[in-house]
């Protein structure tokens, strides 16, 4: 099976899986060259915002890197051989300074305490267990949805074909909110989209920043299906405008009569 990539590029889809195995090949060749949840998410923040990170670059926020730590440390651990882990309390030292020259992933002693925090909790947590044995963690996955090339990677599939994706928040008990805040529901589609499964195998497992709290969210065909709309209105913007070989950024606008 053939994949079109958003460049145009065509590519083995079996080769493109195997290669997406690569942080590398994963985040940075494939990034902007194939749609993704996050990517959508972006796109919904603006096309501009869009336009300019895909081009220059995006810098990390404390939560990205927060809640990378935490999934490596659960579901990646081997790689934290080569974390740098610096017995600092602020990145604004010469000492972090210095260690981000020469390596990719520099952590204060803080933030590891706080990864390690979330991560104890969640391991003495039986029924979250549950959701993590007899599983496969970071599993790569593209195709085209809606003639539009997208990637995923799931935090988790268990063998029963479960498919369960780790957040952390800051409140447990409005995930709710949260989950429609940041296009949760375009993953939930789109990862059962990926992945060839129903919206009743695709499961959120949560653990609140602040106070511990674990929660574990299922996701009812409602949700999949704002999802389902929400992604064909973002791709019809993306087409109509970055997709669009006409289209010109510096005379973007947007019209309304008020």
């Amino acid at each position: 099976m053939k994949i079109t990539l958003l460049d145009g590029s065509v590519h083995d889809r079996e080769e493109l899986i195997d290669n997406m195995h690569s942080d590398e090949f994963y985040y940075n060749y494939l990034g902007s060259r194939v749609m993704s949840s996050s990517n959508l998410s972006l796109l919904k923040s603006g096309v501009k915002s869009y336009h300019y990170v895909m081009k220059y670059g995006q810098k990390e926020t404390p939560a990205l890197r927060e809640g990378h730590l935490f999934h490596t440390m659960v579901l990646e651990p081997e790689k934290l051989n080569n974390y740098v882990f610096l017995n600092v309390e602020s990145k604004n030292t010469k000492a972090y300074k210095e260690a981000c020259a020469y390596h990719a992933d520099v952590y204060t002693a803080k933030e590891k305490r706080d990864a390690e925090r979330l991560v104890d909790a969640l391991l003495r947590n039986q029924k979250a267990m549950d959701y993590l044995r007899d599983a496969q963690f970071e599993v790569p996955m593209i195709s085209e949805i809606e003639n539009t090339a997208f990637r995923g990677k799931a935090d988790i599939i268990q063998n029963n074909g479960r498919i369960v994706d780790l957040k952390t928040t800051m409140g447990v008990d409005n995930f709710n909110v949260s989950a429609d805040k940041f296009g949760y529901h375009r993953q939930c589609y789109i990862y059962c989209e990926l992945f060839g499964v129903s919206h009743k195998d695709f499961w959120f497992v949560v653990i609140d920043k602040k106070n511990l709290d674990i929660g574990i969210f299922d996701c009812s065909e409602e949700f999949y299906e704002i999802g389902k709309q929400s992604t064909h209105d973002l791709l019809d913007m993306y087409w109509q405008t970055i997709g669009n070989p006409d289209f010109e950024i510096d005379d973007y606008v947007l019209r309304g009569t008020l």
